[in-house]
């Protein structure tokens, strides 16, 4: 296993320093468990055999083309987005009406690959927290499908891997997890009009916006069935997430700020990324995350943009090996290579790892409390480190335990050491020297469950539940 996620492993446990780094936890203080069997279940239950049904009717549509069939009860994207509303339904009503089940859409126009006036359908499921619903973990998959001709809306456009499976990823993470109940709000979402240019994540992160989502993060699954590469490579034990940096929201005070304190490798969705590597290692056998840090591919885009547009942390997981034969291409056959995005190129097992990836970091983010809020640090010119951070009440964290504080090196991929503090709003890192490391907080259930790792000030801030992040550092060091 490779030295960053051998990282992530050792940061499910209450890690120590070496003795020159340690910090005490008060002997009064519990530290809650450090792994769950709620989260192993899961990381065991998403069915290859449902997935496989799920993505051959999704290819049974022929064309999910933005602007193809909208009345066809056969073909077409309006037959596909009916159908998935109609099985959100049928998994709620499983779960006794425990999703609500909507549209969201938005009529677009007047651009290059929507020149004429189109309705852009999303078809999202949302289940509601019992504490804190206005905090939010989304999942995503794609509806739509297209061939070379990106305007070629009545060929048959199978779109198998991209993106059959990760809108077969996304049901099948609502039939396990609405099975139980969250402290926090699970969002479902299909999303409509990706290839003619990221529509419907545009859609659902400005609603998201209007309607004051916290959202806490969001997963966009694209492609993620795929395991034999273009340059000859198998191999279904590797998932990729790509995560952005500085946010693109920053501002020039937020940007001063940074330049001094840190913060470009600790993003909100850096911080993400790092948190589902963790769960790789906890909760899904055989399966490693390779974290990539960068929005997206190469010159290359998906649904997870329009949120990091609007602030939001979100990132990109998708399979390791790409085939670019099977990817935007009209099915045929040349020179002995077979081209098109068709079933037989789906692995299945996999698509079902990478799902179990999805659902235990869902289930574990909406199970434990929210990150910290105001996350702020102290100790320029001193021999000890000092963070602080604000709490929520108690009707938003019922099951708030405490808080964990983690520092590594600057060069270290993931969070190395840590120390369960319990529920205070400040820690001192005695004799751990700022300068030296990053630092960040986590917030912790009873039951051991934990937020990401929030890094101080408005570079990794999360958002919160109090006033907008302070400076990341505190006051009396100014």
């Amino acid at each position: 296993m490779r030295t960053d996620l051998v990282a992530g492993l050792l940061l499910g446990m209450a890690v120590l320093a070496p003795s020159s780094l340690r910090a005490a936890t008060p002997a009064s203080t519990v530290v809650p468990p450090s792994t769950q069997p709620l989260l192993e279940a899961i990381g065991r239950a998403p069915s290859a055999v449902r997935i496989e049904a799920d993505v051959r009717k999704l290819v049974g549509f022929g064309t999910r083309h933005t602007l193809s069939e909208t009345k066809s009860n056969t073909r077409g994207i309006g037959a596909a987005r009916r159908w998935v509303h109609a099985e959100f339904e049928r998994i709620s009503a499983q779960c006794g009406g425990c999703l609500q089940v909507i549209d969201v859409s938005e009529t677009i126009s007047g651009e290059k690959r929507i020149p004429n006036p189109t309705e852009v359908v999303n078809v999202i499921a949302i289940q509601r927290g019992t504490s804190d619903p206005g905090r939010y973990v989304i999942m995503s998959g794609d509806i739509d499908s297209r061939v070379s001709d990106v305007m070629n809306s009545t060929s048959d456009a199978p779109g198998a891997n991209d993106n059959a499976s990760g809108l077969a990823g996304t049901l099948e993470a609502a039939r396990i997890l609405s099975k139980h109940k969250f402290a926090g709000s699970i969002v479902y979402a299909a999303l409509s009009g990706e290839e003619q240019g990221l529509y419907g994540g545009r859609t659902l992160a400005a609603k998201a916006k209007r309607e004051g989502w916290r959202i806490e993060a969001m997963l966009n699954n694209d492609m993620i069935g795929n395991t034999a590469g273009i340059t000859g490579v198998v191999d279904n034990t590797v998932a990729r997430v790509f995560s952005e940096g500085t946010r693109v929201t920053e501002t020039a005070a937020e940007a001063r700020e940074r330049r001094f304190t840190g913060g470009e490798l600790d993003s909100p969705s850096r911080n993400l990324a790092r948190y589902i590597a963790r769960m790789a290692d906890l909760y899904v056998p055989g399966l490693d995350v390779m974290m990539v840090y960068r929005l997206d591919r190469f010159d290359r885009g998906g649904h997870q943009r329009p949120f990091n547009d609007a602030g939001y942390p979100a990132v990109r997981v998708m399979e390791t090996y790409e085939n670019y034969n099977r990817q935007h291409q009209d099915v045929r056959k040349e020179n002995g290579i077979a081209y098109g995005d068709t079933i037989d190129g789906v692995d299945f097992p996999y698509a079902a790892k990478l799902t179990a990836l999805n659902a235990v970091s869902l289930a574990a983010m909406a199970s434990a409390p929210p990150p910290p809020a105001d996350v702020r640090i102290d100790g320029a010119v001193t021999a000890d480190t000092i963070l602080h951070w604000t709490r929520p009440g108690a009707a938003q964290a019922p099951d708030l335990a405490g808080y964990k504080v983690y520092w590594r090196l600057t060069t270290d991929p993931q969070w190395t050491h840590g120390v369960y503090v319990g529920d205070s709003t400040d820690h001192t890192l005695s004799n751990v020297i700022i300068d030296n490391y990053f630092f960040g907080v986590a917030a912790v259930s009873k039951d051991g469950f934990e937020s990401p790792v929030v890094f101080p000030g408005a570079a990794g801030s999360f958002g919160g539940y109090s006033a907008p992040a302070a400076p990341a550092i505190a006051p009396q060091s100014r």
